[in-house]
């Protein structure tokens, strides 16, 4: 490890490593200190993992309950140590397997609660599926992600990525692309009942297209309804109405009843502060990237030095969702990725994101590739890779040593 932090010239690090154990390390950070955490704990596949041997009362509970009931143990605590330093407008992204996804998710529910529950996102990080062994060629895992306090939560699901031109196939003389939306609520458990003052008379003319909340000559008095006749709601209120007319069209639509004129919004491609689009639970390695392309950036850093290393594009999908100046959190950190994906976005936006990245100093594995390469513990792993990308991308490392039998 080095000796000395290496600290941009201006700010703090973008990268702060510390190596010990994450149950140790987590109290000392302040309560509400971190916008986002994003972690990748070990799976429990069947091989004994480095956090199963030492809990908080000194027992080794998986001599007398199951492998499941273990990893929990070990799981539990350092989630509610999480949920401590997590500011109340944040979130967390746990990525897991099919081995232990079930208990993850319950555990989840009960540190952070059921009702701050996000998605379970599957991720398809070996497109060719898993051709080891019996039974189907696995080819995705999961990431849970759970808010703080949901109602607060700055998450924006949403990317400009996901965006498809195609979806927007109406072109204004002037060369503007759009596409109609019913103004009309088409959702059934919106209706005069459950929101009276969206159910109001807009006047329409689908000859011109004029839209508005007051008579004119030439219009139609205009309800919203659904398909099969019962009253619904509009989407906008009379205020946003008058504020934004131009962004309607009354036209004539054919329904079930033959045609009759409705009032549509004109959706624009290209609008005020850039469109997004909700990202969906599905994530193809086409766009975050996979395994292989993990194991190709590590590579290409450090050389193979970590079995199953997640992408970058992975975690910059998360980060693509948070505001540009948010600390970040990794309390499994594993190979580094979340803190070099932190670093290629502050490149990529100009942001300031910060991350906190946690290993143990449990030593690699005799005859592995780290072992070969030199690197004593799986926290010199993460410190070779932090060190090369402040070295190749900038941003700066600390190092903070948590014990002193750490090199």
């Amino acid at each position: 490890m080095p000796e000395e932090s290496s600290y941009p010239r201006a700010g703090q690090p973008w990268n702060t490593f510390h190596a010990g154990d994450n149950l140790d390390v987590l109290p000392r950070l302040a309560p509400g200190s971190v916008d986002v955490v994003y972690t990748d704990p070990p799976y429990n596949t069947g091989n004994d993992f480095a956090y199963a041997d030492r809990f908080r009362d000194g027992s080794h509970p998986d001599r007398y309950a199951g492998r499941h009931a273990a990893w929990t143990a070990m799981m539990r605590p350092r989630l509610e140590a999480v949920r401590e330093v997590l500011a109340p407008h944040g979130a967390v992204f746990v990525s897991i397997d099919d081995n232990e996804v079930a208990h993850l998710r319950l555990l989840m529910d009960e540190v952070f609660g059921e009702a701050n529950f996000m998605a379970q996102v599957v991720v398809n990080l070996n497109p060719k599926g898993r051709q080891l062994g019996r039974g189907f060629a696995t080819s995705h895992e999961y990431v849970l992600a759970y808010a703080r306090h949901l109602p607060g939560c700055a998450v924006d699901a949403s990317t400009t990525e996901a965006v498809d031109e195609g979806d927007f196939p109406q072109t204004t003389e002037d060369g503007r692309r759009f596409r109609y939306l019913p103004l009309r609520n088409t959702n059934k458990k919106f209706n005069p009942g459950t929101a009276p003052t969206l159910h109001f008379e807009l006047y329409g003319d689908p000859v011109t297209g004029r839209v508005s909340t007051t008579a004119f000559d030439g219009a139609l008095a205009l309800t919203p309804v659904f398909g099969d006749g019962r009253a619904a709601v509009w989407r906008w209120s009379r205020p946003r109405v008058d504020e934004r007319p131009d962004d309607l069209e009354c036209r004539v639509i054919r329904g079930r009843g033959g045609e009759r004129a409705d009032i549509f919004q004109r959706d624009w491609l290209h609008r005020e502060g850039g469109r997004r689009k909700k990202l969906r639970t599905i994530w193809l390695a086409e766009e975050i990237g996979s395994t292989d392309s993990a194991v190709a950036e590590l590579k290409a850093l450090v050389g193979h030095v970590f079995e199953s290393p997640k992408p970058t594009g992975l975690v910059r999908r998360i980060l693509a969702t948070l505001p540009d100046d948010v600390v970040v959190l990794d309390p499994f950190a594993g190979s580094g990725t979340t803190g070099h994906a932190v670093a290629l976005a502050n490149l990529a936006d100009g942001g300031t994101r910060r991350c906190l990245s946690i290993n143990s100093t449990e030593p690699t594995r005799p005859g592995s590739n780290a072992h070969a390469a030199g690197l004593a513990t799986v926290a010199d792993i993460t410190v070779a890779r932090l060190t090369a990308v402040a070295e190749q991308l900038g941003g700066g490392l600390e190092v903070v040593r948590e014990s002193p039998d750490i090199r």
